[in-house]
């Protein structure tokens, strides 16, 4: 009995290790602000409900100055990666373009390598998985559209600036309240002391026929 409660207990422990260890896939929105001349990534995350199953994966990267919602927008193909391999097409950002996805294809961002201000516009990411199964193929299809701006100097970051200023008052206020803390400790050890002085001094002060002798031994 306590040899399959044993194994039982490590069977579960195998399996939360192995729950741990398995990647996890996070949603995080792409920056939408280059630098003159700087390198951007263009972030773009495809996380996939099925980890365990094996998809085959088309990426494709297209880039328009602007994208209307009752026009025909102007696509340009810049970018593919199919079968672990990177095409870099023909256009405004051939050489300039870098892969930068993750082994697992969940991650399919790009790098943007010397910005210029014509990078200015939407880029249109498209993600299409086809799943393999032996009597049908089905597929996923996820797309998604990072307007990006140029500018000639990055913008001051408005959030660390303020974490900034709360990290200064956070030590301020420690601070004042550290020496707080020494001051009362430091007048409640001289009170202390004080009081212990004045009692010696009332004790040394009583005569010595008012002081309580010890009483004498009763003997038989």
């Amino acid at each position: 009995m306590v040899t399959q409660r044993l194994h039982l207990q490590t069977l579960v422990l195998l399996c939360f290790v192995v729950h741990l260890s398995q990647p996890v896939c996070v949603d995080v929105p792409s920056e939408t602000e280059a630098v003159l001349g700087k390198s951007m990534k263009l972030t773009c995350i495809a996380c996939m409900k099925r980890e365990e199953i094996k998809a085959k994966t088309f990426v494709d990267w297209y880039y328009m100055p602007t994208k209307e919602k009752d026009s025909q927008p102007n696509k340009t193909h810049i970018f593919r990666y199919e079968d672990d391999k990177q095409v870099e097409l023909d256009g405004p950002f051939k050489g300039r373009l870098n892969w930068t996805g993750s082994q697992d294809l969940q991650d399919v961002s790009i790098l943007i390598v010397n910005v210029t201000y014509n990078d200015t516009g939407v880029f249109e990411c498209n993600v299409l998985r086809k799943f393999e199964f032996d009597f049908f193929t089905p597929s996923v299809f996820l797309t998604k559209d990072i307007k990006l701006r140029v500018k000639a100097q990055a913008s001051q970051d408005t959030t660390a600036l303020y974490s900034e200023i709360m990290m200064y008052v956070l030590l301020v206020f420690l601070t004042f309240w550290l020496l707080v803390e020494m001051v009362y400790c430091y007048r409640k050890i001289s009170k202390s002391d004080e009081q212990a002085q004045d009692t010696a001094t009332n004790y040394l002060a009583i005569p010595s026929e008012q002081k309580a002798t010890p009483a004498a031994p009763v003997t038989e």
